[in-house]
């Protein structure tokens, strides 16, 4: 096993900290690049997010880019996102009173500015395409989740029992699997039912996927016809539309180190992310003070 990427946080010439990242990289069902652990269990969390906008996508053939685009997202609250999720609400027969994912502490007290209102709208979609219940659609034992368990079993060639489920943040059900799987997945999700439509909306919508300045935002800008996206707890999963996939996880889930550690490991199959070399740590003075990079 390959030793693991290491970000360290210097101040000047001080090493104060040292993150330890995992990454795989895969075409084609193979692992094409490695640094530590390609087997490690990785939650997905909001990485899952385009995988789980999928039955959205094969329900609803008369949505467009901006609607697609947000159900995969885990957006900045901004007026821009909460339109296109009141979009997404409208176009489907859903109303911000139905949305599940409860409030998020520093955004306006309504549920349509939580991060997760995209991925809840569309769940609503597609509950009302498939004649199911809306109420309680966060649930583990309500179809859409089980359906979903199902998808994300798919999309990475993982039985549905072998993939371990928690409650999110925004309580939703959550699923981990092998970081290799998530890069694999990832790698063929163009290919997926509904891949195809939430793919090109990403790329053609990064702003909507996250926010200015969010990682998996800046990482579609450098990479254009990738998409990508972040998950919490450190994880970042991209795929490009040739067929290669990736999947990034810091240790100790700490996001910070991801940037650095995506450049360093892109360097072994030529990508280029000059940009998230180097992150700049600054005080309180708004001076530079330290930064982070590869040790």
């Amino acid at each position: 096993m390959a030793e693991p990427l290491s970000v360290a946080v210097r101040r000047g010439e001080i090493v104060e900290s040292v993150h330890h990242v995992h990454a795989v990289a895969v075409r084609d069902g193979e692992v094409v690049a490695e640094a530590g652990d390609p087997a490690v269990l990785a939650s997905l969390r909001s990485s899952a997010k385009p995988i789980q906008a999928l039955p959205l996508a094969c329900a609803r053939d008369d949505l467009g880019t901006e609607e697609l685009a947000i159900a995969a997202a885990s957006h900045f609250g901004t007026p821009m996102h909460v339109e296109a999720v009141r979009a997404l609400l409208r176009a489907t027969g859903g109303s911000e009173g139905e949305l599940e994912c409860g409030l998020q502490p520093g955004r306006p007290p309504e549920r349509v500015y939580h991060n997760c209102s995209g991925k809840h709208a569309a769940m609503l979609a597609v509950c009302r395409a498939r004649g199911w219940p809306v109420g309680g659609y966060f649930r583990a034992d309500h179809p859409l989740q089980r359906e979903l368990l199902d998808v994300v079993g798919e999309a990475a060639a993982v039985a549905p029992e072998q993939v371990q489920t928690g409650i999110d943040g925004c309580g939703v059900l959550c699923f981990a699997i092998p970081l290799e799987r998530a890069a694999f997945a990832f790698s063929r999700f163009d290919g997926l039912d509904g891949g195809g439509r939430i793919a090109a909306a990403m790329r053609a919508r990064p702003d909507l996927v996250g926010g200015e300045g969010g990682t998996d935002t800046e990482l579609m800008l450098a990479l254009p016809g990738w998409i990508a996206k972040g998950g919490a707890e450190g994880l970042m999963c991209a795929g490009s539309a040739d067929g290669l996939g990736l999947a990034v996880k810091v240790a100790d889930g700490n996001s910070r180190a991801l940037r650095p550690a995506l450049a360093a490991f892109g360097e072994a199959f030529g990508l280029e992310l000059p940009a998230f070399a180097e992150v700049p740590l600054e005080n309180s003075r708004g001076e530079v003070a330290g930064r982070l990079a590869i040790l």
